[in-house]
Parts: C-alpha cells; sequence; structure tokens
C-alpha cells in the first residue's frame, strides 16, 4: 500500500513523472490526514471530566473516523489501480471500424471507473467532515484548532478528487452517465463548503 510507505517515499513518487499516483491518490492521503486529526481530537477529548457529557459520541465518532480514515487510505491505492486499465485502453488499436468500436467501449468503462473512485474517495471524506464538525463543537477545546485543521484538509482533499472526477467524465460518451456522476460530485462539494464554513467559524470564535 501507498501510505505504508514512508511519507518522503510517497512524496517521491508523487513528485516523479509517473503518472500514479496523482491527484485522486494525495486527495485519498490528505483526506486520511484529515481525518487523522479527528481522531486526535477525539482522543484528546476521551476521559476528560470537563466533557463527560459528550464521551459517548466522542467514542462513536473515533470508531467512524478510524474506519473512514483506513478506508482513504485503501482508496489511495485503489485510484492508482483504476488508471491502469485506462490507460491500457489508450494504447488499443483503431485501425478498423470493429477496433475503434471496441475501444470506445472498453474506454467507456475505464473511463467510469477512473471517475467512480475519486467520487467514493469524495463520500468517504465527506463522512469524515461530518465527524469533524461534531469534533469542532463539542470536542477538547485546547484540541479545538485541529479540527479546523482537519475539515480545511478535508474539503481541499474533496475538491482535489472532484478533479479527477471531472476530467473523466468529461471524456464519457454516454452524457447522462457522466452528468450524473458530477452531479453528484457538484452536491458533495456544496455541503463540504457548508460544513467548512460552519467548522471554521466555530474555530475562530474559540480561538481567538
Amino acid at each position: 500500500m501507498m501510505l505504508e510507505k514512508k511519507t518522503t517515499e510517497f512524496l517521491e513518487e508523487l513528485s516523479s513523472a509517473a503518472p500514479v499516483p496523482g491527484g485522486g491518490g494525495a486527495s485519498a492521503a490528505v483526506g486520511a490526514f484529515a481525518a487523522a486529526l479527528g481522531l486526535m481530537v477525539a482522543n484528546l477529548t476521551i476521559g476528560k471530566k470537563k466533557y463527560k457529557d459528550v464521551e459517548n459520541q466522542m467514542e462513536e465518532s473515533k470508531k467512524s473516523l478510524e474506519f473512514l480514515k483506513e478506508k482513504l487510505i485503501r482508496l489511495t491505492d485503489q485510484d492508482a489501480e483504476a488508471f491502469v486499465p485506462l490507460a491500457e485502453a489508450y494504447r488499443l488499436p483503431k485501425e478498423t471500424e470493429e477496433e475503434k468500436k471496441y475501444k470506445e467501449q472498453i474506454m467507456e468503462e475505464a473511463l467510469y471507473q477512473a471517475a467512480i473512485v475519486p467520487l467514493q474517495i469524495m463520500e468517504t471524506i465527506h463522512l469524515a467532515m461530518e465527524e469533524l464538525e461534531l469534533l469542532g463543537k463539542k470536542g477538547n477545546l485546547l484540541a479545538v484548532s485541529d479540527a479546523g485543521t482537519g475539515v480545511l484538509f478535508a474539503q481541499a482533499a474533496m475538491e482535489g478528487a472532484a478533479f479527477t472526477v471531472f476530467i473523466n467524465t468529461k471524456l464519457m460518451k454516454d452524457k447522462e452517465r457522466a452528468e450524473d456522476l458530477n452531479a453528484r460530485a457538484n452536491t458533495l462539494i456544496a455541503e463540504g463548503r457548508s460544513i467548512k464554513e460552519d467548522v471554521y467559524r466555530e474555530v475562530m470564535k474559540n480561538i481567538k
């Protein structure tokens, strides 16, 4: 798995001319960092007498974020894996009408798969943002800035993954299918921005 490497190794691979990891995988990785920041806030809240009333909520949030962090780690790899059939499809011959038709069919499915994985990244990050919203409001005030940082990371990661959705849906021939994916991505972006602004205001109110 990519995120089992040292951070510096992952960054070197990201810096190279290789097509993967790219923006989608990097977005999943940043989303995992956002979830990890949320976990830190939960851990700094659990067991504190001052926050006894929200202990159960913190425990549930911790459980959810652990699951989401691990999913985003896996999605970092899955985004790279989804690119392989697309790269192979580009190399298919198109000399005859039969070859052209076959290539178009393979390309269409490969483009869909290359778009659906970053959409899953967005959906997973959105769930993490909902947890960060809770943590920003009810978590340990000494760590509220970390919840804010997490939600900023998450929103950037979500919109970064959206670029990978859009660049692939633009090339799809099935416009109805492409528009459905785009609509789902746009909804997630709008909802994510709303959560981000809400958390940002709450955090700033508590730290300034």
